[in-house]
C-alpha cells in the first residue's frame, strides 16, 4: 500500500523524523530509508533503540499512524497508475487483496478512497503474527482469496515486501519508489504502473 498504491512513505518518514526529534535522538535518511516496507514493531523496535524514541513500540506505532492518518486525510497522493490498475481489476472481475504491514485503521482509511470494490480482501500488519519480509502475510491474503499464491500476482516497492511475495510463491511485480529493488528470480522490475495494464500482470502468470 505505502509506496505502491499511495505515496505515503514521505508521510511516514516525516512522522519519523518529528518524532525522534521530540525525544531528542537522531535519525537519518538512510535511517528512514532502512525500515521502508518493515512491520511497523519491527520498525518502531528500531526507532526506540537506534532514534532513541523513549516509547514501547506499539506506542509508538500509534503515534506514528495518528500522524501519517492526518496527513492522509488532507491529501491522499496516488501513485501514478495505481487507480487506474484498480479500476482495471474491477471491471475484469479480478479480485484483489491489499497486503500492508500498516495497521487496520490507516488501510480502512485508503481503502475507502480506492475505486469501488477495488479489495475483495485485505491483510494488514497488525492481524499476522510475523511480518513482511515472512511469507505469511501473502499467503494469508491468497488464502482469503480462495487461490493458490502462486496464480496471484504481488505489486511491490520495498526489498521486505518482495521477499515476502516471492517466499510466498507470487509472481511479483516490483516497482521501486524510495529504495531500490535488486534484480531476483521471479521478481519482474518496472519504472512505473503507468506504463502497466491488466494484460501485462496477467502475463507474468503464464507458465
Amino acid at each position: 500500500m505505502d509506496g505502491t498504491l499511495v505515496d505515503t512513505e514521505p508521510y511516514w518518514i516525516e512522522c519519523e523524523h518529528e518524532l525522534v526529534a521530540e525525544f531528542g535522538g537522531s535519525w537519518t535518511s538512510d535511517d528512514a530509508h532502512s525500515i521502508v516496507g518493515f512491520d511497523l514493531l519491527d520498525a518502531a523496535v528500531i526507532l526506540r533503540d537506534r532514534g532513541g524514541v523513549r516509547l514501547q513500540p506499539p506506542e509508538i506505532v500509534e503515534r506514528l499512524l495518528d500522524g501519517v492518518i492526518e496527513r492522509a486525510a488532507r491529501e491522499l497522493p496516488w501513485r501514478p497508475g495505481a487507480a487506474r490498475l484498480l479500476a482495471e481489476c474491477v471491471a475484469a472481475s479480478v479480485p484483489c487483496a491489499l497486503v500492508t504491514m500498516s495497521w487496520r485503521r490507516l488501510a480502512d482509511a485508503v481503502m475507502a478512497a480506492a475505486p469501488a470494490g477495488s479489495f475483495a480482501a485485505s491483510i494488514t500488519g497488525d492481524e499476522v503474527t510475523n511480518g513482511k519480509p515472512d511469507p505469511e502475510p501473502y499467503r494469508a491474503a491468497a488464502n482469503a482469496l480462495g487461490v493458490d499464491a502462486a496464480r496471484c500476482v504481488a505489486i511491490e516497492d520495498s526489498p521486505t515486501g518482495v521477499a515476502s511475495a516471492l517466499a510466498a510463491g507470487c509472481a511479483t511485480l516490483g516497482v521501486p519508489h524510495v529504495v531500490p529493488l535488486s534484480p531476483a528470480s521471479g521478481l519482474t522490475l518496472a519504472g512505473s504502473l503507468a506504463d502497466i495494464a491488466l494484460a501485462d500482470l496477467g502475463s507474468l502468470l503464464v507458465g
